[in-house]
């Protein structure tokens, strides 16, 4: 009778999990799908489209385009466009995949933690709300805060379960977010290391195996890296200025202008602090328990926890863009509630935990999904969004709304007449613009020399490696024939440096669009 019961209770067990696990793959889905068809912010949103499309006709980052953003997402969208084909369906995908992602690693998270299935679930849910679909589209700052968290589920669960797998995929996931973007993984790599040290010193000394799966892991990262490198032909130096050097120029500008005030660090994230209120009280009620074994490893835990949600703070102050960690609050409250079952009165903080869960996603969700704070366009009446099938089938299902432009119809009417006019021409050429969407519609087989263009991707004169970009610059543009470039006028500043005034003897072809016949410069 015992026996049957026990059965009957796993049974039901596994039932839950399994509904529960299809229910949070179409949340993950759904609304990454809703809302990545929902507004363009043009120099985000085309960024990882034209990078797949880059790849798609054999150019790579850094040898053949300039680019201080990882490669990773260049190359799993390259992947997608040759599954599902180079179209919006196939981006939102991408996106929708890695929301899907994070979603399930929360879910077995929380499972492991004997947090119960319906709380795991509810968790789980609001990480697929607050995730990805924020921005809808690949996003090099998702994917790297992404695949940073998973790394450090991967690393807390090691040091509580000591388990082979856990230890093999820290690395996995470590370099995974350092080849999507630089931070905050960098930030992490030391925090890690130090505390693993801290686990074998002090938890187990005598314990050499997890070192082997760590090292395993780390190899193999490093393997698929240089593998990467080779297969590729890509000069090892201009990765480390593109990548490692430039970035790190930059880096020192942007931390000069940062204030830390009130509200840069604590009122905007007001609701992960409060996430946090439970772990605060387990620590100080671990002052008060005799000292064993099992304490040590707790407070070791929530020390761990501590610094982990520091590091994601200081790097999304660092960025200087729009808040995306926000999808950190259902992990702390999963953590919260993994620490309150073991040391607090559960019943009053649990509900204290999912009150804010349900505050806190309803109030990010309207804000970043609904009102697309993320993507800047939280000022416009998005019911004025229109689809663009009459520009290019591959948008089929697009909701087209940009900031600042109130009227979208006219918008995509002066991309259509550029469209026509570009097509029109028969000479080599590349295109610079924001709208890099226009290779792909236009099936240029040139690309610009660069990812994208901006004050941080494109070094200043001033700047050390500014003559190393202008090399790279020139020397794409001959190696690829390239005789006129078409800009859009706001642009051409990234030009002035590059060329000299009789080479930028523009001819200005309407307001937005201007061209240069370069190809006497570069012979």
């Amino acid at each position: 009778m015992l026996q049957k019961k026990l059965i009957q209770n796993l049974n039901n067990t596994l039932f839950k999990k399994n509904y529960y696990f299809f229910f949070l793959t179409i949340s993950s889905f759904f609304f990454t799908f809703y809302y990545g068809f929902i507004g363009i912010f043009p120099i985000d949103s085309f960024l990882i489209y034209d990078a797949g499309y880059k790849i798609s006709n054999g150019y790579h980052p850094f040898k053949d385009y300039w680019s201080i953003t990882g490669p990773l997402l260049d190359y799993i969208q390259f992947v997608f466009f040759k599954i599902f084909g180079i179209n919006w369906f196939s981006y939102v995908l991408h996106a929708a995949i890695l929301n899907f992602l994070v979603t399930l690693t929360f879910f077995y998270f929380f499972i492991k933690l004997k947090i119960n299935p319906a709380n795991s679930f509810l968790y789980s849910l609001s990480a697929s709300i607050l995730a990805y679909p924020s921005v809808g589209t690949p996003f090099m700052d998702h994917h790297a805060v992404i695949f940073s968290i998973i790394s450090g589920i991967f690393l807390f669960l090691a040091f509580l379960k000591d388990r082979p797998l856990y230890w093999f995929l820290v690395p996995i996931f470590l370099s995974a977010s350092f080849l999507s973007k630089q931070i905050p993984s960098a930030y992490l790599f030391f925090l890690f290391t130090l505390f693993i040290l801290l686990f074998w010193i002090f938890f187990s000394p005598k314990n050499y195996k997890f070192i082997i799966y760590l090292f395993i892991g780390s190899i193999l990262s490093i393997f698929i890296f240089f593998l990467f490198i080779l297969v590729n032909k890509i000069p090892i130096n201009n990765f480390f200025t593109q990548y490692i050097f430039y970035p790190l120029e930059i880096g020192k500008d942007r931390n000069s202008s940062i204030h830390f005030n009130f509200h840069n660090v604590f009122f905007q994230f007001k609701f992960i602090y409060f996430s946090m209120i439970p772990l605060i009280l387990v620590f100080f009620k671990l002052k008060k328990k005799k000292i064993n074994l099992e304490i040590k490893k707790d407070y070791f835990l929530l020390l761990f926890i501590f610094l982990l949600i520091s590091l994601f703070l200081l790097g999304q102050i660092f960025t200087k863009s729009q808040i995306l960690i926000f999808f950190l609050i259902p992990f702390l409250i999963g953590i919260s509630h993994f620490f309150c079952n073991k040391y607090l009165e559960k019943k009053f903080i649990i509900i204290f935990l999912i009150s804010l869960l349900i505050i806190s996603t309803l109030k990010f969700h309207l804000r970043f999904n609904e009102n697309k704070k993320f993507m800047e366009l939280n000022n416009m009446d998005l019911k004025l969004a229109i689809k663009v099938d009459n520009f290019d089938k591959s948008l089929k299902g697009l909701k087209w709304i940009t900031p600042n432009n109130p009227n979208p119809d006219k918008e995509i009417q002066k991309l259509i007449k550029i469209k026509k006019i570009i097509l029109s021409d028969d000479t080599k050429k590349i295109i610079i613009t924001d709208y890099q969407i226009f290779p792909a519609i236009l099936k240029l087989k040139n690309i610009a020399p660069n990812k994208w263009f901006d004050s941080m991707s494109v070094p200043k004169r001033n700047n050390k490696y500014f003559d190393d970009y202008k090399k790279f610059f020139i020397e794409s543009l001959r190696s690829q024939k390239i005789e006129t470039i078409f800009f859009f006028n706001e642009k051409e500043i990234y030009l002035k440096n590059i060329f000299t005034k009789e080479c930028l003897n523009k001819d200005k072809i309407n307001e937005n669009l201007s061209k240069i016949y370069i190809k006497r410069c570069l012979d």
